[in-house]
């Protein structure tokens, strides 16, 4: 369709814009602008973003230029507008014209987008769409998730294979329409459709799959279900032996499951949540957002924590099943088991997803890049990443910098890469822990289609010092030049990459691991740092590791460690209630490891610190996923309170004085929820007294934090409001996780402003 105009043309523009404009309704919304102010010209797609030509009265074109920032799509993200002077040629009409590919540029990706309301009504109203459960629109609706090359049409993603029917067709052709261009639009007549395989039967039926589903999952059974980035793993959220088999079934001894919620109400009887809580989980992306408990649903769920993950409904899928459900809200778990990746494949699912669950619900169109669901927090009223993959990635990270063909190998735990095309940081989504086979695949080919995708050439890669990194050995087989990056300075380069800052900075890293230049183990890290280099100012006294990197998994190693460095070998006997729940052979095994100095590397972490105290107050002994230990020491934490230990700062900062108060509390039976409280306030006087004397002697007031310990709420909250009173201007993260899911940022930021110096030279 067109629109045509016929006055004397005064000028014409072409309008050059850049960002997450494919995939979101952005083309059809500069259409019906142009319309509304009488503009004659053309829109487009190519890979380098939408180019537009406009021509008509200066006033209207002014007009539709304001307009653009304010009318476009709200999943949109425009980084830049660029406006040229051009000749007008005499358009008679304003149309938009066929995507073009033109050069190794690229436009960005959209992430998936929650089904909107609109798609909603249309399931319960239109005859083509009447429960049909892959309704969507140019405003919602898979995007990262299927596509396989750009730009962004039909036949380059896993719709390929769905000719449309005449209506569905009317409506992608119509630029009026709600589905003009929607690359996955589709209905009954001609789009995908759901499975249920339930003994050795298969149900196609929408409506008798969503009645099935909802009895099994009521009567405590397990369901597999194809969600929009991989499998899930469904049970009730009411029914404790569902929960408990769930566990046994995904070997998930303790690590907290998510809720699906049917809506918001419902989740606001059993958890606290604020406006802005409540304004991340309704969004357009739907996170899991970690929110306060308020009345407990099952001590199964989210052993030892007083948070729960939850979400709410964003599939059409997960809307009708709970228009069939009586409970309100279900547990909805990655489908996958111990550490591998969620899982995509039809047949996969069913061979190893039948074997732990009642039921399995496929759908026969493609996942081609898999994404877990993002997790998300609020801490001090911001939105803070901690997880981020579905309806987060692919959107790149504006720098200053030019980061062309830089590929970010990123950290061993949850791990996600980075690639550099312009002046953009591309993460990828959410990757895992690179310790199987399984992962490490998953990371292979997610780079490769990174790389298609994006056309990208990686001419410098940038790794973790560590040389045992799996993230490392695969830049090996790249062949091209590398840089080496410090973890810890990675972390505070994320963050300042994230704010966009260049200049030297105090940067506090506080996290589990990371080889430092001395070789030990860091981890609570004081440095003056710009993107380039750092210069370690302190950090937190040495302590030995017993058992290496086995500590992480039996938290009450590293307690025995700091006793045993503080009191000596004799602090069994000085202080034997703190050891009384500990088994003595596995104790005497410890200490005589420490004694021998065997396998037992010297750390400053931080992360090890919060094992410590956690594991001293009985909290967690041994911990069944990664950092439980500080997570359960936060949740029992006394947020209130305003007492704190000592410390004493020196060359590095010791916690002996700080360890000999917290046991006289212990053994003066003050409660544990008090002591875990001081402690948090005890770390946050270390940062801002610390910060202090390095601001005195260095002259800069500039400070950033970053590190997975800073996702620590109480940590973090407090340490803001001690840095502002106290003049600091301080730089956390929120688009970016601070943990190892944000280092590739971090190191492709280090190695794009190390080249520009050396270029510089």
């Amino acid at each position: 369709m067109t629109a045509n105009y016929s006055y004397y043309m005064t000028e014409a523009k072409e309008i050059i814009i850049k960002g997450l404009v494919q995939g979101v309704g952005f083309r059809p919304a500069i259409y019906r602008m142009a319309i509304l102010h009488k503009l004659n010209g053309t829109v487009e797609n190519n890979n380098t973003g939408v180019i537009i030509i406009v021509e008509g009265d200066k006033k209207c074109i002014d007009n539709f230029i304001n307009d653009i920032p304010i009318r476009t799509p709200i999943a949109s993200n425009i980084s830049s507008i660029k406006i040229n002077n051009t000749k007008p040629i005499g358009y008679e009409n304003f149309e938009i014209v066929k995507s073009s590919s033109q050069s190794n540029e690229i436009t960005e990706v959209s992430p998936d987008i929650a089904v909107c309301q609109e798609c909603l009504e249309d399931i319960k109203t239109q005859e083509n769409r009447l429960d049909y459960a892959f309704t969507n629109c140019t405003n919602c609706g898979p995007r990262f998730t299927i596509i396989k090359d750009l730009p962004y049409d039909r036949p380059l993603t896993t719709m390929d294979i769905f000719p449309m029917c005449k209506k569905c067709n009317n409506e992608y052709i119509n630029i009026l329409d709600r589905r003009f261009h929607a690359q996955p639009v589709a209905c009954n007549n001609c789009g995908p459709h759901y499975t249920l395989h339930y003994n050795n039967n298969k149900i196609v039926d929408i409506d008798s799959i969503l009645n099935k589903t909802s009895a099994i999952l009521e009567e405590g059974g397990i369901v597999a279900i194809k969600g929009l980035g991989g499998y899930h793993l469904a049970c009730n959220t009411y029914n404790e032996n569902s929960i408990l088999n769930l566990r046994i079934a995904k070997n998930r001894e303790g690590k907290p499951f998510a809720i699906m919620f049917r809506d918001v109400d419902s989740a606001k009887e059993y958890l606290y949540i604020n406006e802005q809580e409540e304004k991340l989980l309704t969004s357009w992306r739907k996170p899991i957002v970690l929110l306060k408990l308020k009345k407990q649903i099952s001590q199964y769920i989210s052993i030892g924590l007083d948070t729960i993950g939850v979400m709410l409904p964003y599939m059409p899928f997960h809307h009708m099943l709970f228009d069939k459900l009586t409970i309100n809200s279900i547990v909805l778990t990655s489908g996958n088991l111990s550490d591998e990746p969620v899982l995509i494949s039809d047949n996969e699912a069913i061979i190893k997803l039948g074997e732990i669950s009642n039921a399995i619900i496929t759908y026969n169109r493609e996942i081609y890049n898999r994404t877990d669901d993002s997790v998300t927090k609020v801490i001090n009223n911001i939105p803070r990443t901690i997880r981020r993959s579905r309806s987060y990635a692919p959107s790149p990270i504006e720098l200053m910098l030019e980061t062309e063909g830089i590929f970010a190998a990123g950290a061993e735990l949850v791990n996600c890469f980075a690639i550099g095309k312009g002046k953009q940081a591309i993460l990828s989504q959410h990757i895992g822990d690179l310790k199987n086979l399984e992962t490490l695949e998953f990371y292979d080919e997610s780079v490769n289609r990174f790389s298609k995708l994006f056309r990208f050439i990686p001419q410098l890669a940038v790794v973790d010092m560590h040389p045992d990194y799996l993230s490392s050995r695969f830049v090996e087989k790249l062949n091209i030049p590398t840089e080496k990056v410090q973890h810890h300075h990675a972390h505070i380069a994320s963050c300042m990459a994230e704010h966009n800052l260049d200049e030297n900075v105090i940067g506090i890293s506080f996290d589990g691991t990371g080889l430092g230049d001395d070789g030990n183990i860091w981890g609570g890290e004081f440095f003056v740092c710009d993107l380039a280099d750092y210069e370690r100012i302190t950090h937190f006294e040495y302590i030995p590791q017993p058992g290496g990197d086995a500590v992480t998994k039996h938290p009450w190693r590293m307690m025995t460690s700091y006793l045993v460095h503080y009191f000596g070998m004799d602090v069994i006997s000085l202080y034997p209630s703190l050891f009384t729940d500990l088994n003595k052979g596995d104790l005497g095994t410890i200490i005589n490891i420490i004694e021998q100095k065997l396998n037992s590397p010297l750390s400053s972490s931080a992360g090890r610190l919060f094992d410590s105290v956690s594991a001293l107050l009985g909290v967690c002994h041994n911990a069944t996923y990664h950092a439980e230990a500080p997570m359960q020491l936060e949740s029992i934490a006394n947020p209130n309170i305003i007492d704190s230990y000592s410390f004493l700062s020196t060359e590095n900062i010791s916690f002996k004085s700080t360890f000999v108060e917290i046991i006289e509390d212990i053994l003066n039976n003050v409660n544990i929820a008090d002591i875990a409280g001081k402690f948090h306030n005890t770390i946050v006087n270390v940062i801002v007294e610390t910060a202090e004397v390095i601001r005195e002697k260095k002259g800069i007031n500039r400070i950033v934090l970053s590190g997975g310990s800073f996702q620590n709420s109480i940590l973090l909250e407090k340490a803001e409001i001690q840095l502002l009173a106290n003049g600091f201007e301080y730089y956390t993260q929120s688009q970016i996780p601070s943990n190892d899911g944000g280092i590739a940022l971090g190191q492709i930021a280090v190695a794009a402003k190390r080249r520009e110096i050396k270029k510089g030279k």
